[in-house]
């Protein structure tokens, strides 16, 4: 079994990265490989409403000048898909709304491609706004008939500055728990 995570913020080693090495540690504790994708300083278009996915049918966005097309071919790789934003104005990063618009409707012209695989949320926040960034994700998953595991509370944790999340002991132990239930949820679906 393998989860990739895709981390949208901006800052390659900031606080969503913090919270999405917390997840994939617990993963990794029940054997089962992980893949941390840092899309930070890389620029994914939004989607241009071709609606080619529908024609061509490839499991691919006809658009190919961005890495799109590579995360989702991690994700069609993959028995488990985190993706992970810091909240920005109340909702997620640019590169994970592309990701999500762009992925999403080739999955949905691919006969729900992502169908069944296991999806998590992981969001960064200084304050507040995250609930909207957590919805956002989940319903990316929810639309493409993934599974979702829970945890012990939101998979939200608090921080502005790089390393903070980790002061914010709940926000660890969340992280912590969705791992554990991502990796039982993924061991009995067999994936």
């Amino acid at each position: 079994m393998h989860v990739v995570a895709f981390n949208g913020s901006a800052r390659r080693d900031g606080n969503t990265a913090g919270l999405i090495k917390m997840v994939l540690s617990s993963i990794e504790k029940e054997n089962i490989t992980t893949e941390h994708v840092q899309l930070g300083g890389k620029h994914i278009q939004g989607c241009i409403a071709c609606v080619k996915c529908f024609k061509n049918k490839d499991r691919h966005c006809s658009e190919k000048d961005d890495m799109l097309n590579e995360c989702i071919d991690k994700m069609l790789a993959a028995d488990g898909i985190i993706l992970g934003s810091p909240t920005y104005f109340a909702n997620v990063s640019t590169n994970i709304k592309s990701l999500i618009d762009r992925a999403g409707l080739v999955a949905k012209a691919n006969e729900d491609m992502f169908a069944r695989k296991v999806g998590a949320a992981v969001v960064a926040v200084r304050r507040s706004g995250a609930i909207h960034v957590f919805n956002s994700i989940n319903h990316f998953y929810l639309i493409n008939q993934m599974i979702i595991p829970g945890s012990s509370y939101w998979n939200i944790g608090h921080g502005l500055h790089p390393g903070e999340v980790e002061k914010d002991e709940e926000g660890r132990q969340t992280m912590e728990n969705l791992g554990k239930n991502m990796a039982w949820l993924l061991q009995k679906v067999g994936a």
